[in-house]
């Protein structure tokens, strides 16, 4: 199909070739008023009608001046819910031949020899984004001159669709399952309710099966389920029509809904009752809804997940749905949206260790039917006549039964069509609203908004708003991860991002209008297309012009377009297109990655990498501690990301940097990269279980994986090192080891009652306050509850930075450093801590006490109504008892609720009278007293405070952040010498740049070392192989040096 021209002047389409004229037929049938209703052919199963009978005789006995149906002729099918006779029954006529009607409707696409041309359709076509396996279809109906209306198009004034299937695939999944669970449990040896249950279509309606339902449940409340197999958790993934369909079903058995953090204590609950009660019977489910935020954490462990971040970068999350939630589920039902971007729900390699350690999981629900995708052992869709498939771990095979081992998996694709005749009702109920108008309609204009936008097709052309789907079949190529992105036909290229609702509000067509009217070119580079109205989709452009003129021309036509469609967070609309544009290139003479020399690959566009970037592209010039002559190669330096955009964010402005797209779940496995490509990698993360089983594979290869090389870990260890080293060459035994860590802002930003802020959403931070502790102080363990971890914050004063009120609190567990550094057996102390500035503990405890960190659902955030962030305040503080609540006081002006707000936390005994006063400072900084209603996305006290916290207490404009690290390692002498204490400490300001752009501390002393651990491997001055810590001298002697060198300064004392 060759594409057309816009004549934006004209406003007309021109020179459109679609194999037949373009022009209306004398003949068309449109409007006539006659009705066909297709017989479906897709599948044996599909018996889903789009008007049931009833709907049918509203329409004709409403008389043809009124409803404008004239007549309804219905192909005939022996199998569709409601029979011919029917049909006939409402005044339809019964025939094969739809050729007389000029409206034609059915649930999915018909074959392509029943397109009759100029005619209506009105089906889901599936061609509205470009599918390219429905493109052939999509030309029949050109060819043919058919208008084209796509029942997913149709949009209420909600903005959500008005006809979907969703909660019918949820309830008949679940019953489904249900069935097959109580034969895998026979199998396994245990009778249960569940036997009896059949399949959602062999009852005769929804009712009947929901009773059957029921039947089984009463079955569990009075004879229970055997104490073998419990408890028996089924976890629903996502909150859509088809995880509420789902969770229909299972509410109508005896159940008990709980938090995620709650499961392991059900499971070691359940595991002592089963080593005293072995007959003991139990009489109902847990069940568990988990969202994004369940399944996934921040790589970084300063920061929590954040919905829109993940979103935006999903690159920055790391899978834990397999520690946090797998290891508790007996039924693991997936309801939820996945895109490939994103990391898994569940791995088959996660899925082996999980089996491995005795977890409970006996299936997959997978409502979604997403093959291969979130699930990844779900590789193929099951039918509904046989909706299992057994799925073994331990050999990576599949069987059609449901005995031995593995778990078994049901992904049937078509689950709506098992309560064909309810899902009917609820289609037709709608569209009949929409019949009458398709069917008397011979232009468009004489239709209304909603209907007018679904209409893909009209008289051989596409309708305006799907203009971009000819351009978007022309340009798109394959859109799996390339070796190297194409470039358009033009002299200068930049990449442009565009995300949004670009296709439900069609901004897609309007941005490719914008290059093609300039001249400019494009070709999609990559395409995430959201499945449902409330998704957003995603596309990256290779945009072309042949001088830097039109080049520019088109960047300022899209930000404006963008910026009329950015939302507006005060007025709490919703930011409908977002854009992000890289640099531009000329072509053919930008820096590619095929450069001479030592490179550097960084995976990754966190804020760490510039700093990293910037350092190694500058070598040799940056350091001048004694590099070798002879090895001085400039390297290049490749920063890779999944989004290009991203990438070039961080190499712009450093010369021997180069950008590139890179998606690394598709590159393998770190082992496989280990061994086969035997290239050398550093990363400030911790060693963890499995990067220490990496250790065998990097020695084999000859490589060295240098891990903890950052801050904290990273230059902690370097520091810490190098003392105790010294401390032992001179025949010295580490009596203390204490040190003090902390990222904080500088003392011009710490401007608010906590003197803290945040560089991201502070939940993770806040967290961290409930962590439990563990230390050595003078030979003595002391452990720290979690709950009491902010009462035993200390006071902290360093002589050489008397300005600095500090105070530190244990961090987690401080024994462990004894091992690595090799002193457990000398010292007697062994303390880790994290700094704050002083009265932060006392401040964040009172506030925890109060209940502001609870994170469990708070019944007054349930409510539609939605309370004050006061009427929360007076809440969480029971002010029934005091007179806030029985008052109109002047919030803003009066002492009084001052006043009475610190007698209130007083009387309820949680802090002393100044720690009042400061806490009631930080309420009020928060605004945790206004007459504001908290969102609805607030449904916790610890979701309303975080918010606030967010809000309140970001960094600012050129506000600086401060990192401060101090040891302090104490060294007796068995000679007699007296006792040492040596010091070390590094306080390092975060970089205003040129431009006003922030480097912040954090990612400098992050950034900074990683990278010289790179360049400490291209030299090949690190010989030792395998997994290894920044612990030896071939490590932290250079890498201290350099770090000064960089302008990272260490000051060092000695007191005796």
């Amino acid at each position: 199909m060759s594409s057309r021209l816009h004549d934006r002047d004209r406003g007309t389409l021109i020179g459109l070739d679609m194999g037949s004229t373009a022009t209306e037929s004398n003949d068309t049938l449109l409007g006539n008023g006659v009705v066909g209703i297709l017989a479906e052919t897709c599948n044996m199963w599909e018996r889903r009608a789009p008007l049931t009978p009833s709907h049918c005789a509203r329409l004709l006995l409403g008389g043809g001046n009124r409803t404008r149906v004239n007549r309804i002729i219905v192909q005939p099918s022996t199998k569709r819910i409601h029979h011919d006779a029917q049909y006939e029954d409402a005044g339809c006529e019964i025939s094969e031949d739809l050729s007389e009607c000029g409206l034609i409707i059915g649930i999915k696409q018909p074959k392509l020899e029943m397109i009759l041309p100029d005619r209506a359709y009105a089906f889901f076509s599936h061609t509205h984004k470009a599918q390219k396996e429905n493109m052939p279809l999509l030309d029949k109906i050109l060819e043919e001159r058919v208008s084209l209306f796509d029942y997913e198009l149709i949009v209420g004034d909600d903005g959500k669709r008005s006809l979907a299937f969703g909660k019918f695939a949820g309830r008949a999944g679940l019953i489904d399952f249900l069935h097959g669970l109580g034969q895998r449990y026979l199998s396994l040896g245990y009778s249960t309710p569940f036997l009896s249950l059949g399949q959602s279509h062999m009852y005769p309606s929804l009712a009947a099966a929901k009773a059957a339902v029921i039947a089984v449940g009463e079955e569990i409340a009075t004879f229970g389920l055997p104490s073998g197999i419990c408890p028996i958790v089924f976890v629903f993934t996502g909150v859509g029509n088809v995880s509420q369909g789902a969770q229909e079903i299972f509410k109508l058995l005896p159940h008990t809904f709980v938090d995620a953090e709650k499961l392991p204590e059900i499971s070691a609950a359940w595991n002592l009752s089963k080593q005293s009660q072995s007959t003991k019977r139990v009489f109902q489910l847990y069940g568990c809804v988990v969202t994004s935020r369940d399944m996934v954490s921040h790589k970084d462990p300063t920061r929590h997940f954040d919905k829109a971040d993940y979103y935006a970068h999903p690159e920055h999350y790391a899978p834990v749905f397999h520690e946090r939630i797998a290891p508790y589920a007996s039924v693991i039902v997936n309801c939820m949206y996945w895109e490939r971007r994103f990391p898994r729900l569940l791995s088959i390699d996660q899925l082996q260790q999980l089996m491995k350690s005795g977890c409970p999981l006996v299936g997959i629900c997978d409502i979604t039917c997403d093959i291969g995708g979130s699930i990844e052992f779900v590789d193929k869709s099951t039918s509904i006549e046989k909706p299992f498939f057994r799925y073994d771990p331990s050999n990576n095979s599949y069987h059609d039964d449901m005995e031995d081992d593995g778990v078994i998996c049901l992904a049937v694709d078509i689950l709506p069509t098992e309560f064909s005749k309810e899902a009917s009702q609820h289609f037709g109920n709608i569209l009949s609203k929409f019949v009458a108008s398709l069917a008397s309609m011979k232009q468009l204009v004489e239709l209304p908004s909603y209907l007018r936008r679904a209409c893909i097709a009209h008289d051989g052309r596409l309708t305006s708003l799907y203009e971009y789907i000819p351009r978007m079949r022309k340009t798109m190529i394959d859109l799996a991860p390339a070796k190297a992105n194409p470039s358009p036909d033009k002299k200068y290229s930049t990449l442009v991002s565009l995300s949004g609702h670009l296709f439900d509000k069609f901004l897609i067509n309007e941005a490719l209008d914008i290059i093609e009217a300039a001249g400019g070119s494009f070709q999609l580079v990559r395409c995430e297309v959201g499945q449902s109205i409330d998704d957003t989709s995603y596309s990256e452009l290779e945009v072309g012009a042949d001088d830097t003129a039109t080049l520019d021309k088109i960047v300022d036509s899209l930000t404006s377009l963008a910026n009329a469609h950015g939302g507006d967070h005060d007025a709490r609309k919703e930011t409908e297109l977002a854009l992000k544009i890289g640099k531009v290139n000329e072509c053919g003479t930008g820096d590619t990655v095929d450069k001479e020399g030592p490179k550097v690959l960084i995976l990754g566009a966190g804020r760490v990498c510039r700093p990293a970037a910037q350092f190694l592209a500058s070598y040799p010039n940056i350091c001048s501690y004694g590099v070798d002559d002879n090895n001085t190669d400039q390297i290049h330096v490749i920063v890779a990301s999944l989004y290009q955009k991203d990438a070039e964010e961080i190499v712009e402005g450093i010369k021997n940097a180069t950008a590139t797209q890179l998606d690394v779940a598709d590159i393998g496995s770190l082992s496989d990269l280990v061994s086969q490509l035997k290239k050398h990698m550093v990363t400030a993360s911790y060693v963890d279980e499995s990067m220490s089983n990496l250790k065998q594979a990097a020695k084999g290869a000859g490589v060295t994986i240098l891990c903890e090389m950052g801050l904290d870990p990273g230059i902690d260890h370097m520091m810490s090192m190098k003392m105790i080293d010294e401390a032992h060459a001179r025949n010295g035994k580490v009596k203390a080891f204490t040190s003090f860590c902390g990222g904080l802002p500088s003392p011009a930003a710490a401007n608010n009652p906590l003197a803290y802020k945040f560089s991201w959403n502070p939940a993770g931070a806040v967290r961290s306050g409930k962590n439990p502790a563990v230390y050595k102080f003078l030979g003595e363990t002391i452990h720290v509850d979690g709950s009491s971890l902010y009462e035993s914050a200390k006071r902290l004063r360093l002589p050489e930075l008397p300005a600095f009120a500090l105070e530190h609190l244990p961090n987690r567990n401080s024994l462990i450093y004894g091992d690595l550094y090799g002193i457990s057996k000398e010292a007697s102390t062994i303390y880790r801590a994290t700094l704050r500035y002083e009265g932060f503990s006392k401040i964040m405890a009172t506030l925890s006490k109060i209940g502001f960190f609870d994170a469990a659902n708070h019944p007054l955030l349930q409510d539609t109504n939605r309370p004050t962030y006061k009427g929360f305040l007076d809440e969480l503080l029971n002010a029934n008892n005091i007179s806030t609540t029985t008052t109109n006081l002047n919030i803003e002006a009066s002492g009084g609720y001052d006043d009475e707000l610190i007698a209130r936390i007083l009387s309820l005994g949680h802090c002393k009278e100044d720690i009042a006063v400061k806490t009631v400072k930080t309420i009020k900084f928060l605004g945790l007293h206004e007459e504001i209603q908290i969102p609805k996305d607030c449904s916790s006290a610890f979701d309303v405070i975080c918010q606030r916290m967010e809000q309140r207490m970001a960094y600012g404009h050129n506000e600086q952040d401060m990192v401060l690290l101090h040891h302090e390692v104490e060294v007796e002498y068995p000679d007699g010498r007296p006792t040492e204490k040596h010091q070390a400490t590094l306080l390092e300001f975060g970089k205003v740049e040129n431009g006003g752009s922030t480097t912040t501390a954090m990612a400098l002393t992050v950034g900074v070392p990683a990278a010289i651990g790179a360049l400490l491997l291209l030299e090949n001055k690190v010989q030792t192989k395998g997994v290894i810590r920044p612990l030896e001298p071939e490590i932290y002697i250079p890498a201290l040096e350099m770090l000064e060198s960089s302008g990272i300064k260490l000051s060092e004392r000695v007191e005796i």
